[in-house]
């Protein structure tokens, strides 16, 4: 405890400021207050690992979206045309001539198993659950029937309130979401449940064929539902401790009813790949509690930021941005496993699966606002995959291990010719461990990442290629860079690439020496002779030999850009790299690039001293990085959390340095120094 102390007093005192800030009330200023339903954007409550997503009713009472209701364990897969262990791959020859087999390319001789590995295992969709009002007349209420409709996100406590009138009847719900089970909660209030005119329904006609569901327990105050679906079986545990019947719908078995028998009802309804006991889970008003002190804990820990004094008039827009973007990132992205793009909120991107070259935009911001706890969980990925890793590696004839593209709880990749290519993922473990290590530098901490971190860099020092012309090693083809763009097999020498791994085999021989390990000969050679990173006319450009860099190319992702920003510049000249920033400041077309770019752009902005341009970027008018009601970001599939991800590492660099840092501003610390930023901060730590 002493150390924290010390750490926040240290970063207040170098900063300048030494007001602590009022994190409730910098919290509560943004709180979330809409007055109509969001076909788009549902309110949210989660524990990180398990979200409930409402509409304007505090439920999903009117099925106006399809944001389902998801929990990172839960997958599912429908049956195989084969067995998936018969999948041959494809081989592609590499840029020598040497023919390599590949797991994650498509095969064509099997194009219906090569067509079910893209697309399983996929998110598993536990349903929906609703109010079904009734009016006077028998008829059911529908979306329009809500009058003065009213909800309220409270973010310092994880709770919804929704108030709205039906017939001119008051109607209240409460919605929020238990911190360690998989559960929601839920309090209705009104006279029309005493009137017989409420019920509660699950719906799970949506999960498909080949399912089923059925009451396997009940009593007086719970019920638990086993459902299967083709080899997938989950359970669904709701207890209520007010007077209240649960019963199926029809004898289908496609939905159940929960019907209150008294004025009130209080239930909740946990998710579980085990079943479990519904009368030992926690009351409505216990959840409510625990939700509340849970979240007061998050935002009294870690790291805040308040710029409430600044007279730029878009600072309250990115402090609410901010502000937002971690109650969504705790709510959604702090699981068992790296999220998704569309965190819980959304399954159709990509089946729901996720992208490990993404693990550091969804991740990365916990560390720098001293969340690790938050982290640790999902980048334990690296250790379950570490062996299949390997395998991989060696089926495709390297050393070490590649880590793959897209893929679920279990290491079998998405057969795709990027997924089969792309390589920027393969020193993310090396930064993350890197990352572990400055925050609690001990013996402990190089064991626990000590294979990850090795095994990584034997990889990286085998895939590239030694040319005796020039004596240098050579990222060649087949290869997929950042940007996705260019073709695979004519791709050569990508800056983003070459700066990456120059980071990555530099960390690893630094490993070794904390650990007093005698240092990799071959991790050295490849370092000390990589290939440079391309210049052309005095800026970077995205590989070797590219042609018309800057009107054919000048679109998606500008890897290039990462090389001093997001990472520390291993291989950059940095008149160079400021040449190339003004160059994509002008030239980029900015519409047709993705969330996260606009976060890598600031943090390249800042770490070269322009910091008005890192605002800019931070807060463009571009549509690919926008913000709505309840701080869902656009940028990609909606919603795109690594634009979430992004805005928090880069206001985080801006606000807490970076290694190599000029001093920070005694008012505006690293953002803009033009006398309308006054910003305070407190518990961050420093970027590399």
């Amino acid at each position: 405890m002493k150390k924290f102390i010390a750490f926040v007093l240290c970063v207040c005192a170098c900063c300048g400021v030494w007001a602590k800030i009022d994190r409730k009330a910098l919290v509560e200023r943004h709180n979330v207050t809409i007055t109509e339903s969001m076909k788009d954007s549902p309110a949210q409550v989660g524990n990180g690992n398990f979200s409930f997503n409402v509409d304007i009713s505090g439920m999903q009472s009117f099925g106006i979206s399809n944001f389902p209701i998801h929990a990172h364990w839960g997958w599912h897969s429908v049956p195989p045309p084969e067995d998936p262990e018969n999948f041959g791959g494809a081989v592609w020859k590499d840029f020598g001539g040497k023919e390599r087999r590949y797991m994650n390319l498509p095969n064509p001789e099997q194009p219906k198993l090569s067509s079910w590995l893209a697309s399983n295992p996929h998110k598993l969709n536990f349903g929906r659950v609703g109010i079904e009002f009734k009016k006077a007349d028998g008829s059911v209420v529908d979306l329009p029937d809500l009058q003065n409709a009213v909800q309220k996100l409270d973010l310092y406590r994880g709770v919804i309130e929704s108030k709205y009138d039906i017939e001119g009847v008051p109607v209240k719900v409460t919605t929020t979401c238990h911190p360690e089970f998989d559960m929601f909660a839920v309090k209705i209030e009104s006279p029309l449940v005493k009137e017989g005119r409420v019920k509660i329904f699950w719906n799970v006609t949506d999960l498909g064929k080949g399912k089923t569901a059925e009451i396997t327990e009940s009593s007086d105050n719970g019920a638990t539902v086993a459902n299967i679906l083709d080899g997938t079986k989950y359970f669904m545990n709701v207890a209520w401790n007010t007077p209240a019947k649960f019963y199926p719908i029809n004898p289908n078995g496609n939905g159940f009813y929960l019907e209150p028998q008294s004025g009130t009802l209080e239930f909740v309804c946990e998710y579980s790949p085990d079943s479990a006991d519904s009368k030992k889970l926690p009351s409505f008003k216990k959840t409510l509690a625990a939700s509340a002190k849970m979240w007061k804990n998050f935002w009294n820990s870690g790291a805040a930021v308040d710029f409430s004094g600044s007279t730029d008039p878009r600072a309250n827009e990115l402090e609410r941005r901010v502000v937002l973007s971690q109650y969504l990132m705790r709510a959604t992205e702090a699981g068992d496993w790296p999220p998704p793009e569309s965190g819980l909120l959304f399954d159709g991107a990509w089946h729901g699966r996720y992208h490990f070259e993404m693990i550091w935009w969804h991740a990365y911001h916990y560390a720098l606002w001293d969340r690790w706890d938050l982290m640790s969980k999902s980048v334990d990925v690296y250790r379950k995959f570490l062996s299949t890793s390997i395998e991989r590696a060696k089926g495709e004839g390297f050393k070490g291990a590649r880590w793959p593209k897209c893929t679920a709880d279990f290491d079998r990749d998405w057969p795709h010719p990027i997924h089969a290519t792309l390589i920027w993922q393969q020193p993310h473990p090396i930064y993350f461990a890197e990352t572990e290590y400055r925050m609690n530098p001990t013996k402990e901490t190089l064991e626990k990442w000590k294979d990850i971190v090795f095994e990584s860099a034997e990889f990286m020092a085998d895939f590239p290629v030694f040319r005796k012309d020039d004596g240098k090693y050579h990222i060649e083809p087949p290869v997929c860079l950042v940007s996705e763009n260019t073709d695979i097999h004519n791709t050569f020498d990508p800056a983003y690439e070459l700066s990456y791994w120059r980071y990555g085999l530099g960390v690893a021989l630094e490993w070794q020496k904390r650990l007093g390990l005698e240092e990799n000969k071959k991790w050295r050679e490849v370092l000390d002779n990589l290939a440079p990173l391309p210049v052309e006319d005095g800026v970077y450009v995205t590989y070797k030999g590219i042609p018309e860099m800057w009107t054919r190319f000048n679109f998606e992702h500008p890897g290039l850009i990462g090389t001093y920003g997001m990472l520390r510049g291993d291989g950059v000249d940095i008149p160079t790299f400021k040449n190339t920033l003004e160059k994509v400041s002008q030239v980029w077309r900015f519409d047709r690039t993705w969330g996260w770019d606009f976060p890598m752009l600031a943090m390249a902005a800042a770490r070269t001293g322009e910091y008005e341009l890192a605002m800019d970027f931070l807060l463009t008018k571009e549509p690919g990085f926008q913000f709505d009601a309840h701080g869902l970001a656009s940028g990609g599939p909606w919603p795109y959390f690594p634009s979430n991800g992004g805005l928090l590492s880069a206001v985080a660099m801006m606000a807490g340095g970076w290694d190599g840092a000029p001093e920070p501003d005694k008012n505006s610390l690293w953002f803009p120094r033009n006398g309308m930023w006054k910003v305070k901060a407190e518990g961050f730590r420093k970027h590399q």
